[in-house]
């Protein structure tokens, strides 16, 4: 924590018309963050803090920074320096030329395992296919945004979030400043690479109703398919006679067919979950203290 306040207050010396206002987010943290960030705020009134009753997810922490913060504009930032802090007075420099929202891409991904990056370029083809909403390739949640911005984005109350196709659906003059990888500078990532896919997964089903239409054709294929295998098999049966039972084609079929019913089930069921949470209302997050 330290280290990432010294570096936004080194860049803010170049911007000296600004004052930055932290708000750290301690999602469910039980190493000494928290008292890195009470350290902090006893030497700066600037400083404040969410402190979250568990791990709500970096999802939930970026809505509670907005939800709390007050300011003129507005910026979410990783506090291990991946986010280069030296970005912002260009940022600054759109912002003030007429844009409202000016996001970080990053250009390459060096230091990251090559499958990682393989899915993540696959991931962001597949979903700007299938999606009507445009998430730009490389984009970091890392970004400066005017106040109608955030306005917008918090008004997207639902529990389900994937906030860069949030950052995309919600519009206004958007641009992105691209920036060579930038390696971690303290502490472990916690995104193994299951976390990451079931995160693409949310992102698909949040923004994209493809997988349904995917399933509805795929159920339509299946039925022609076996439609004429049926026609094949009765005009062979008549032609040639059947003398070999067809036990083992038969299976093959029951167990086609059901692959793919329990397929399209596991799809829907995707989607109904996330209804079935949505209709909870409960709170993105719960603090056990905000200072």
């Amino acid at each position: 924590m330290p280290l990432f306040y010294q570096a936004v207050e080194e860049t803010f010396k170049e911007i000296p018309d600004y004052r930055p206002v932290f708000w750290y987010v301690n999602d469910g943290s039980v190493d000494g963050t928290l008292a890195a960030i009470q350290q902090l705020q006893a030497q700066d009134a600037d400083v404040h803090y969410i402190d979250f009753s568990r791990g709500f997810g970096k999802e939930a922490g970026m809505y509670a920074g907005l939800q709390n913060a007050k300011g003129d504009l507005y910026t979410i930032m990783d506090a291990d320096l991946q986010d280069p802090p030296s970005m912002i007075p260009d940022m600054l420099k759109e912002i003030n030329n007429g844009f409202e929202m000016v996001g970080a891409q990053r250009t390459n991904r060096e230091g990251e395992p090559p499958v990682r990056s393989f899915f993540s370029n696959l991931f962001y083809k597949l979903i700007n296919r299938i999606s009507q909403t445009k998430i730009v390739p490389g984009a970091r949640d890392f970004r400066l945004m005017t106040p109608k911005v955030v306005e917008a984005v918090l008004a997207m109350s639902e529990r389900n979030r994937f906030s860069k196709g949030i950052f995309g659906w919600v519009g206004f003059r958007t641009k992105y400043l691209p920036y060579q990888n930038v390696e971690r500078q303290h502490g472990e990532t916690s995104w193994s690479f299951s976390s990451l896919f079931r995160y693409s997964l949310d992102g698909i089903v949040d923004f994209s109703d493809a997988p349904l239409t995917f399933v509805s054709w795929l159920g339509l294929a299946s039925f022609v398919g076996a439609a004429i295998a049926l026609i094949v098999i009765v005009v062979r049966a008549l032609t040639y006679g059947d003398p070999t039972p067809g036990w083992p084609s038969m299976v093959s079929i029951f167990l086609m067919i059901g692959g793919l019913q329990l397929f399209a089930i596991g799809i829907l069921g995707r989607y109904i979950g996330r209804i079935y949470l949505e209709i909870k209302h409960r709170p993105i997050y719960v603090a056990r203290e905000i200072k």
